[in-house]
């Protein structure tokens, strides 16, 4: 008869086995030096923020330096452009992209795409910090 005895590959596994649990928190994992930064100080220039509704709806905000909303408008896709116009030189604009929870990613990155054919250079997404 030709069979295979598998008992000794059991065993064999088994010992593997061990061997693998005990030296397994033996190993330490390589510790990262991530470098420190102080906080942040206020930008220099303030970017203009346009937030993606859940219905696609956008608002665009401007703010000026202490931070206090200047105007505050319910724009269009298609108004968007003429807003970025009217807010100053595109190539030296910075816009905030932020986005409503229940909208959709497709809709956040169509704003970000119109933002770049209108030549904003500086695009960054706008998150709330948890707490």
């Amino acid at each position: 008869m030709h069979e295979i005895n598998v008992v000794p590959y059991v065993d064999v596994m088994l010992v593997l086995l061990v061997i693998f649990m005990v030296t397994a928190p033996l190993i330490t994992p390589g510790v990262i030096d991530l470098p420190t930064v102080d906080k942040a100080s206020q930008p220099r220039i303030v970017p203009l923020e346009v937030f993606v509704r859940a219905d696609r709806g956008l608002v665009v905000r401007s703010r000026d330096r202490s931070g206090h909303i200047v105007e505050e408008k319910t724009v269009s896709r298609g108004e968007l452009g003429a807003f970025i116009k009217k807010a100053g030189k595109a190539s030296e604009l910075s816009v905030l992209v932020g986005g409503d929870k229940n909208a959709r990613y497709e809709a956040v990155l169509q704003v970000m795409d119109e933002l770049r054919k209108h030549g904003v250079q500086k695009v960054g997404l706008q998150v709330k910090t948890a707490q």
